[in-house]
């Protein structure tokens, strides 16, 4: 499913966004979850920070 989102994103106006993956520690069970979003170029910096 990966491979579609990232297939879009190269054409037209798909090219200004990116695809990004963050691994969050769960509040109740301690484990680690992935959070992907779609985000401008632009707020790649930004979104890591966080």
């Amino acid at each position: 499913m990966a491979k579609k989102v990232v297939a879009t994103l190269q054409k037209g106006a798909g090219k200004g966004h990116a695809k990004v993956i963050r691994m969050v520690k769960s509040e109740k069970t301690g484990a680690y979850i992935f959070q992907e979003e779609i985000i401008s170029n632009e707020n790649v910096k930004e979104y890591f920070q966080k």
